[in-house]
Parts: structure tokens; C-alpha cells; sequence
């Protein structure tokens, strides 16, 4: 078989995915192999697993988590796949070993009493764009879900928020260039496309703002326009630098919420459906981090059950 080079591999893959998959999802996939793949491999014909265990060290050696190298290993193989598959390559599957994730990139969490200075804050200065800060902390919702809320999405009657859209920025790649933007469509799992309760507190800070509401409008903005993510998430950084809470990632508001439900015993299945999640790993991987006073707690309750009720010893 004569072979072509990864880059014609990638530019066939890639008209045929366009046809199969999501914008957004193309975006990314399409990021991963100009930023990464090309740039190592596109000129060669073949891959074999001196070059691509090298390839995985030098990402990880770049500060990318081992989360992160995987998704960038996938987009390789589904090309390579591809390209077996239309005799452009007889490519096989590599032997190589990922590093060891060292924990760098884990999310952070707010503490009780940093979710309460912070929810103390948005109530004092209630507004159309606080209030989605506060309904993240009480629902788990994304950013993009966020962004693109709208008030038809909210019931105050029944308190549920219906999650049916997402909005973020994408990068586009058209003739070489590099562009970025905004697209609004529907979230990108049939778990994500839920429905969330929310609590009588929250029903009541949302219900004066309703009377208020436009008309199809977007409940941070107010107007048939969104706030887009990466505007909402500066406005979001400069309250916590404000109360001088940590610099945390938007994202870890959401690890807070998931975070807080284990703390009140709520079982690992109903968290992940409130989160979206498609598979209950996810939550547990990703989202579930016990502090110190919760396994103390923990423990203690242990010792209760082995030693009775009061601590002591009955012998």
C-alpha cells in the first residue's frame, strides 16, 4: 500500500466528520490536530511508537494534563482509523505508555464559609447578572447552560429550571486561518437536556425578577441578546477579587454544588443526573472531593457504630 501523510489523512477525516458531527465538537477536534498533530506529524507517512510515546512526554512535559493528551490521542486514532479504513494508511494501534497525572489541574472548591461570603455578596447586590452566579451555586449548572438560559426555561410554580441549550465560543479554521465564534445550540449529551429543582429560596429571589422578564429574553442579559461565556466569566472573576476569594475557576462553582450535595448525603446517581452527566464515573471522578471536616465526620460516625452511641466502651 502506498501511503499518504497524516495531514492528507486529517484533511479527508475531517470533511467526512463535518457531515457526522456538531459544529462545536468539530471546533475541538479540529484544534486538536492543527495545534498538536500536524504541527509533530503532518509531513510523515507513518507513526510508529517511538515517535508517538515521545509525542505523549512532550505534551505532558508542556503542562497538559493526562485527561487532556488523551483527547488529542483520540482525534489521532479516529483520523488513523479513518484512513485505514479508506486504504490511505495501514495503520496499526500504538504501545505506549500515558504519564502519571500528578493532580495539577484539579479543580478547587469553596469552602462553606467562601460560599457563603459569596452568596451573602450576590443577595446584597442583586441583579440580572448576579442572580446567574447564585442560580450556578444552586443548581450546578455550566457556564455556556448559564449563559444561554432564558426566562421561558425557569418555572417558579413547579421550581425547575429546563435545560435545553448551551452557548460557547469555537474556534474555526477555514483556508489556514484561525477564527473564533459564538454558537448557540443544543447541549452536547441527551443527559446534559434535563430538567433541574430548585429550592423555594432560590424560586423566591428569581420570582420579582420574572415580572421583569422580556418577552424570549435571556435571564443575564435581559434581552434577545446573550452574555456570552468569556464576558460573564471576567464578570465573575472580578466579585471574587473583589471579596478576596480565591481565584478559582468558573467551572469550580460547579465543583462546589456537586461537592456540597455529597456533603448532605445525597445519593451519587441523583447528583449526576442534576449535574448531566452520562455516566455516574464522571460525578465521582471529576466532582467528588471530600475535605478534610467531611471525612472527619466520617470517620467519627464509624467509631459510633463500632464503639455505641457514646464513644465508650461497653466491656
Amino acid at each position: 500500500m502506498e501511503q499518504t501523510t497524516i495531514e492528507n489523512v486529517y484533511r479527508a477525516w475531517r470533511e467526512m466528520k463535518k457531515q457526522t458531527v456538531r459544529e462545536s465538537t468539530l471546533a475541538t477536534y479540529v484544534s486538536n490536530a492543527e495545534k498538536h498533530i500536524l504541527p509533530a506529524f503532518g509531513a510523515m507517512r507513518q507513526i510508529d511508537d517511538a515517535h508517538m510515546q515521545a509525542f505523549v512526554m512532550k505534551l505532558a512535559d508542556g503542562g497538559l494534563s493526562t485527561h487532556t493528551i488523551k483527547d488529542i490521542l483520540l482525534v489521532l486514532k479516529m483520523m488513523m482509523a479513518y484512513g485505514r479504513k479508506k486504504g490511505l494508511t495501514d495503520w496499526r494501534e500504538w504501545d505506549i505508555h500515558m504519564p502519571k497525572d500528578d493532580g495539577r489541574h484539579e479543580l478547587t472548591v469553596l469552602t462553606h464559609a467562601e460560599q457563603r461570603t459569596l452568596m451573602a455578596h450576590l443577595r446584597r447586590h442583586i441583579s440580572f447578572r448576579s442572580l446567574g452566579l447564585y442560580i450556578c451555586l444552586c443548581t450546578g449548572m455550566r457556564i455556556g447552560e448559564i449563559c444561554a438560559l432564558k426566562w421561558d426555561d425557569i418555572d417558579t410554580r413547579t421550581r425547575v429550571i429546563r435545560i435545553r441549550r448551551t452557548i460557547e465560543r469555537i474556534y474555526v479554521y477555514e483556508d489556514g486561518r484561525k477564527r473564533t465564534k459564538v454558537v448557540i445550540g443544543r447541549p452536547k449529551t441527551a443527559s446534559s437536556q434535563r430538567e433541574i429543582p430548585i429550592s423555594n429560596e432560590l424560586a423566591r429571589i428569581i420570582k420579582p425578577f420574572t415580572r421583569l422578564a422580556c418577552p424570549g429574553s435571556y435571564v443575564l442579559s435581559n434581552d434577545t441578546k446573550p452574555i456570552e461565556p468569556r464576558i460573564y466569566r471576567s464578570y465573575y472573576q472580578k466579585i471574587m477579587k473583589t471579596l478576596g476569594l480565591p481565584p478559582m475557576k468558573f467551572h469550580g462553582l460547579r465543583h462546589t454544588f456537586a461537592t456540597r450535595c455529597i456533603e448532605s448525603n445525597f445519593d451519587y446517581k441523583t447528583v449526576s443526573s442534576i449535574l448531566g452527566h452520562s455516566n455516574i464515573s464522571t460525578t465521582l471522578n471529576l466532582y467528588v472531593h471530600p475535605d478534610i471536616s467531611q471525612k472527619r465526620r466520617c470517620i467519627d460516625n464509624m467509631m459510633k457504630t463500632v464503639m455505641g452511641k457514646s464513644g465508650g466502651n461497653k466491656d
